[in-house]
């Protein structure tokens, strides 16, 4: 957890809701309704003195409701009075009024930053209404806090880009972008009075801010601006330039604060007590998924069980029992054939297994990874990236890995340092980005880098994977490949098994999880037992060769325990392809050409379809690099940057 000196605090939550509460479009009056009690879901509150409160909450209401109600909250907002409350979830800032429910076994932090101008005083914003489930009619996006080209400033508060690089926004299906946004209230108004849009960067593709919100759930956006022209049906069209040039060195709009939520201390908080009891909202619940007895079906049952008990009696024979030859014929298959394995593969990958180590952050277990090339550890993207600034490639705690964790009982010892990290892409709805590459700051009395092993992607067949899960010792689990095709099969049998645990499940996650898995076909897909610590770990085919790295699943509470639908990771070919062109466009060549000198038997494939790849979406960076590159002396970076500039048909290349 980053710290700073004025203290954060967390929030993590226990029970997550499925039916929760939504804030308004733009009214933030209270909206009384019929009583319906709320499900229940209970917080813990970490402060920085390491004091521990928790918090049932069982009415609807936001993020800033649940946090009035702690009085050490209050004790602690106190104290901070003239700052601005600064809440982030998953590395994002949220605001005030995001609904509580939607926040689901995660952990919020709390950190407090200078305020821009004297904290505005009763902040109440309020959810009006949950006439539908927040997982059917809420969307969640993000939107970075560095605009594109000519857009110096979007936030209200300067001092939040210290501290945040992106913001989560949630609107309703159906809304505009411009409104979703002036709800969010850490945007300046200035970027709704000029021409702005959002831009996607996976896809190069702009949003206009009159676009509705439906198709934007999970995405990350940066606000860009299209031309100096107004907005189409603006009538405001005089307007400072010097909030959204690159002249600007403040870009704060003092018109902002008068009209505009500021997510400062309430006025309530201020003086220590609760604000008074809102009316209670109506939950609405979809009736086809609430299971209802048949009346007298429990005596009906005991009946008809009574009868066939009675018809059976007497009916039992006794097994016979099996002659000796019978014995010696008689064979039971409970496990398939796929996931045996020869013994020299198994010594084979017991001698690869020395290559994987567990990820550390301030010495707690985070997640699994494996040393990829000289004294390079990839791992997950997501596994650091509550501490990792890819703005100011700054690491916020100590990151160590492990190749020797084989007893809990062992002693103290065998950590490497990572000295930083020179590689990281993580946007999880775009396959595979979500990888980091870390540089240990050791070279010596290293394992066996594991790229001269990377294979092809199978469709089929046994797989192994090797890592860390559960923050335990090093294990390995040996699982098939669930195909293409029958993915769909696995999530029905998971919501056939759960039929009965409405209170834990809701039909609805199934069938959105079965209509992801059949999207990331790039993905490959099975069914293991290895679940948290385990992000990062190998996935080795049945000839040994590294194939993909194990990244997450669809996991759910059941009867249990937690149980995850299906698991999957990403091809590690196409991990190395995207590495490669960020190694290029940053120009980090010492990386990359410790990569070409790695020995990899797919280095020439992965090349030819790295060139593909930028022939194909035109990225002007990486032609840029590769043309600036003139002055390289080095004949292995010469040869490959020949090979990328050769703008004939793709030939063999020599650059050993």
């Amino acid at each position: 957890m980053t710290t700073t000196k004025d203290g954060p605090a967390e929030i993590k939550m226990k029970n997550g809701s499925e039916n929760g509460e939504r804030s308004p479009s733009l009214n933030l009056q209270p909206f009384a309704q019929e009583e319906e009690a709320h499900p229940t879901h209970s917080f813990e509150l970490c402060f920085s003195n390491k004091s521990v409160t928790t918090i049932t909450c069982d009415k609807a209401g936001t993020v800033e409701d649940v946090l009035k109600r702690s009085s050490q909250f209050r004790r602690d907002a106190e104290k901070r009075k003239g700052k601005e409350l600064v809440i982030l979830r998953d590395g994002k800032a949220i605001s005030l009024h995001f609904p509580c429910s939607l926040i689901r076994n995660e952990r919020l932090i709390l950190k407090y930053v200078k305020a821009v101008n004297n904290p505005t005083k009763g902040v109440s914003s309020r959810v009006t209404s949950c006439k539908e489930d927040p997982s059917s009619n809420l969307v969640m996006f993000h939107v970075l806090v560095k605009g594109g080209k000519n857009v110096v400033n979007i936030l209200k508060n300067p001092a939040l880009k210290t501290e945040i690089q992106e913001v989560t926004v949630y609107a309703y299906k159906g809304e505009k972008v411009k409104q979703a946004l002036k709800r969010d209230a850490h945007f300046l108004s200035t970027i709704f009075r000029k021409n702005c849009a959002l831009f996607e960067r996976s896809t190069e593709i702009n949003i206009e801010m009159s676009n509705p919100v439906d198709d934007l759930d999970g995405k990350t956006f940066q606000i860009i601006l299209l031309d100096k022209s107004s907005p189409p049906g603006s009538q405001s069209s005089s307007l400072d330039d010097a909030y959204i040039t690159p002249n600007d060195s403040q870009g704060y709009d003092p018109d902002e604060s008068q009209d505009s939520l500021q997510q400062s201390i309430p006025t309530d908080l201020e003086n220590n007590h609760v604000p008074e009891e809102k009316p209670k909202l109506r939950l609405a619940t979809e009736l086809e998924n609430v299971l209802r007895e048949i009346p007298g079906s429990k005596n009906k049952y005991a009946q008809l069980s009574s009868k066939f008990k009675d018809s059976m009696n007497g009916r039992k024979t006794q097994v016979p029992k099996l002659s000796r030859i019978q014995n010696l014929l008689r064979v039971e298959f409970e496990k398939n054939a796929e996931t045996c394995r020869e013994v020299k593969t198994e010594k084979k990958l017991m001698e690869l297994s020395d290559s994987v180590c567990q990820v550390r952050i301030n010495g707690t277990p985070i997640g699994s990874g494996f040393l990829l090339f000289a004294n390079f550890v990839l791992t997950n993207a997501h596994v650091i990236n509550n501490i990792y600034n890819d703005v100011s490639g700054q690491l916020n705690g100590r990151v160590t890995v492990n190749f020797s964790f084989y007893d809990l009982e062992q002693t103290v010892g065998g950590s490497v340092e990572v000295e930083e990290v020179v590689g990281y892409e993580y946007n999880p709805d775009v396959p595979p980005r979500d990888w980091a590459l870390l540089k240990l700051s050791a070279n010596e009395n290293l394992p066996r880098p594991l790229a001269a092993h990377v294979g092809i992607l199978p469709k089929s067949g046994a797989i192994c994977i090797i890592g860390h899960p559960d923050g335990g010792v090093k294990k390995r689990d040996s699982c098939l490949i669930v195909a293409t095709e029958n993915r769909s099969q696995v999530v029905e049998r998971h919501y056939v098994e759960n039929q009965g645990n409405i209170q834990l499940i809701t039909s609805q996650f199934f069938k959105n999880t079965a209509k992801y898995v059949e999207q990331i076909k790039q993905a490959l897909m099975y069914e293991t037992c290895f679940y948290g610590g385990s992000s990062g770990s190998p996935v080795f085919d049945k000839h040994c060769n590294v194939v993909a790295m194990h990244t997450g699943g669809y996991l759910y509470p059941s009867t249990r325990g937690d149980t995850s639908v299906i698991e999957f990771g990403y091809a590690l070919s196409d991990i190395m392809e995207h590495m490669i062109i960020q190694m290029v466009e940053r120009e980090k060549f010492n990386v990359l050409k410790d990569f070409l000198t790695c020995g990899s038997t797919q280095r020439d494939n992965i090349l030819m379809n790295v060139k593909k790849l930028v022939d194909s979406r035109n990225l002007t960076t990486f032609k840029n690099a590769v043309n600036n590159s003139v002055n390289i002396t080095d004949t292995t970076l010469k040869g490959l940057f020949e090979f990328f500039s050769h703008v004939e048909a793709p030939v063999p290349m020599d650059i050993n």
